[in-house]
């Protein structure tokens, strides 16, 4: 697994750098960095639901790009180029409202590109939402 350059506090504070009028609107928090892994929490709020009660498939695909930006910047510092290239959602069950949970585990990290593996939840990391396998690019 690659070593971490930034812990949460690092990566939190760049998130808000790279987006600074998202932070009103209960932008997403890193809660724990570790060699590989990230793990994201976004608080929930009403305008999350679509009908049918459950979380947004748009909210869980940002969530899951979110996370896996996240999970680049903690390996590699301030590179805020770096973009998404491919996000591959799969949509596991509906997500409950409630505060929205993402793991974010790296599956290759390279000179040119980051492939990580994103699983979102709201119930607990035992019913998964959805998953994604997110790529993105790294300036050069």
């Amino acid at each position: 697994m690659p070593t971490p350059v930034l812990d949460a506090a690092g990566v939190n504070a760049l998130l808000r750098k790279a987006f600074p009028d998202a932070a009103p609107v209960g932008f997403p928090t890193v809660t724990e960095v570790s060699p590989g892994r990230v793990k994201v929490v976004a608080a929930y709020r009403e305008g999350l639901l679509r009908p049918g009660g459950v979380i947004s498939g748009p909210v869980l695909m940002s969530l899951a790009d979110t996370a896996a930006y996240a999970l680049v910047l903690a390996h590699i510092g301030d590179q805020l180029m770096a973009v998404t290239s491919s996000l591959h959602m799969n949509f596991l069950r509906g997500a409950r409202p409630g505060d929205l949970h993402a793991e974010a585990q790296m599956l290759r990290l390279g000179r040119r590109n980051a492939v990580c593996d994103v699983r979102l939840w709201t119930e607990g990391p035992e019913r998964l939402a959805a998953q994604a396998v997110v790529t993105y690019a790294i300036p050069q």
